[in-house]
C-alpha cells in the first residue's frame, strides 16, 4: 500500500481487536487478578496452563501461540546471525538512537509519561534488551522458550493501556488518536528496525544489504505477533522507509515529556559509565545519532565531546578490520562486547536476572563470523519525497 496522510489518519483510530476484546472481558468480569497471577506464572512456551483460567484468556493464549504462517525460517536464521555479529552495536543503537527517537514524538512521550514509564527507564531498557535476546535465540518459537510468552504479555499490556486511558478519560482520542494505535505500533516497529539500521550506518558499521533486509524482516514478524495488522504494515525496507519518513515528519517535535524522558535516559547511562570524566559522552552520542535538531528538541546538552564522538565510525572501522583479518582479534573483541553488554545490563537492572547479550555458544553453533562483503554494503536511501 501507499502511505498518505489520509491513510495514516485511519490508522490512528485502530487498536488491536483481539487483545482489546480479551482485556475488556477480563476487566468487566473482574478476573484481572487471576489473569495477572497467570502472567507471572506463565513464562515459557508450551507450559501447561492452570485450571480455572478464564476462557477468554485461554483462547487468547492459544490464538497467539505461534508466529505468522508466512514466516520464512531462512530469513529468521539470517537475522539471528546478523544480531549475533552486531549485538553490542545494536544495543547501542537501541539505547542512544531508537529510544530518543520515540521521545521526539510528543504524543508518544506523553503516553510513556502517563503510564509511569518516565520513572523507570532502566526497567524499560532492560525489558527491551531481554525481549530482543529472547527473539534472537535459536529456540525462540519452540516449547520451553520465553519469547512467545513475552510477546503475548506485551500485547496484552498495550491493550490494558488502551482500555484504561480511554475509560478513565486520560487521553484525548479526538486530538491524539487511539492510544497505542496501529499507526503508533507501526511507528514503534520502525524505531526498532529502520532507526536502528540508520544508527548502525551512522556509526560506520558494515552491513550487507541482505543482512539489513533480514533484520527488518524479523521485526515485521514480531510486529504482526504484537498485533500490527498485516494489511497496513510495511512489507519491505522501501515501504518501511516511506512509512517512517511520513510518520516522523507528521509528528516529531519538542515536548516537556520528551525532554524529561531524555534527561532520565542520560542520567541512567551516566550512572553506568565508570567515574564522571566520560559522562558527557552519553549526551554527545545521542546528539550524534539523532541529529542536532532532534537533540535540541529533547534538550540534550552540548558537550566538549560532541566533535570527538564523530570519530567513532573510524574507531569502529579499525575494530572491524581487526575482526576481518585476525581470528584471535575477532575472539578478543567478541569477548569484550560480551563483557560490555553484561556489565551494562547488570548496572541497569541493579542485579536482576535479565539476559541482555546473546549467549556466546550461538556463534559456534551457527558458524557466525564478522565477514561482510563490503561491495554489498547497506546504505540508507535518501528521504522519501513529500507530495
Amino acid at each position: 500500500m501507499t502511505y498518505t496522510p489520509q491513510s495514516m489518519d485511519a490508522l490512528r483510530l485502530l487498536g488491536d481487536e483481539l487483545a482489546d476484546a480479551t482485556v475488556q472481558e477480563l476487566f468487566e468480569r473482574g478476573e484481572v487478578g487471576k489473569f495477572n497471577t497467570l502472567m507471572r506464572y506463565f513464562s515459557t512456551a508450551g507450559q501447561d496452563l492452570p485450571d480455572g483460567l478464564p476462557d477468554v484468556a485461554r483462547e487468547y493464549l492459544h490464538a497467539t501461540s505461534a508466529p505468522p504462517t508466512w514466516i520464512d525460517w531462512g530469513e529468521m536464521e539470517k537475522a539471528r546471525s546478523f544480531f549475533i555479529d552486531n549485538n553490542v552495536h545494536i544495543s547501542t543503537a537501541l539505547a542512544f538512537s531508537a529510544m530518543p527517537a520515540c521521545y521526539v514524538i510528543p504524543h508518544v512521550a506523553k503516553l510513556l509519561s502517563s503510564t509511569h514509564a518516565l520513572e523507570y527507564p532502566s526497567r524499560r531498557m532492560a525489558e527491551t534488551g531481554q525481549f530482543t535476546v529472547y527473539l534472537m535465540r535459536p529456540d525462540a518459537f519452540e516449547a520451553g522458550s520465553r519469547f512467545v510468552p513475552a510477546v503475548q504479555k506485551v500485547r496484552l499490556l498495550h491493550a490494558s493501556i488502551r482500555y484504561h486511558m480511554r475509560r478513565e478519560g486520560r487521553w484525548d482520542v479526538a486530538a491524539l488518536g487511539t492510544p497505542i494505535c496501529q499507526e503508533d505500533m507501526i511507528g514503534g516497529q520502525m524505531m526498532f528496525s529502520i532507526q536502528v539500521l540508520d544508527a548502525l550506518h551512522r556509526l560506520g558499521i558494515h552491513m550487507s544489504v541482505d543482512g539489513a533486509e533480514s533484520y527488518f524482516y524479523v521485526w515485521r514478524v514480531v510486529g504482526e505477533m504484537l498485533g500490527i495488522s498485516p494489511d497496513h504494515a510495511p512489507t519491505d525496507l522501501e515501504k518501511a522507509r516511506e512509512f517512517s519518513d511520513l510518520y516522523m515528519t507528521r509528528y516529531m517535535g519538542p515536548s516537556e515529556e520528551g525532554a524529561r524522558l531524555t534527561r532520565q535516559l542520560i542520567d541512567l547511562y551516566e550512572e553506568v559509565v565508570p567515574g564522571t570524566l566520560l559522562d558527557p559522552v552519553v549526551a554527545a552520542l545521542i546528539r550524534y545519532l539523532i541529529g542536532d535538531t532532534c537533540a535540541d528538541w529533547l534538550q540534550v546538552p552540548r558537550t566538549g565531546w560532541d566533535t570527538a564522538v564523530k570519530l567513532s565510525p573510524a574507531l569502529l572501522g579499525i575494530f572491524e578490520r581487526i575482526e576481518d583479518r585476525s581470528p584471535l582479534g575477532e575472539w578478543a573483541l567478541d569477548r569484550l562486547g560480551h563483557i560490555t553488554t553484561h556489565f551494562e545490563l547488570s548496572s541497569l537492572t541493579r542485579g536482576r536476572v535479565m539476559q541482555y547479550a546473546i549467549p556466546e555458544q550461538l556463534k559456534d553453533e551457527y558458524g557466525v563470523t564478522s565477514q561482510t562483503n563490503r561491495a554489498d554494503r547497506w546504505s540508507p536511501p535518501p528521504l522519501t519525497p513529500r507530495a
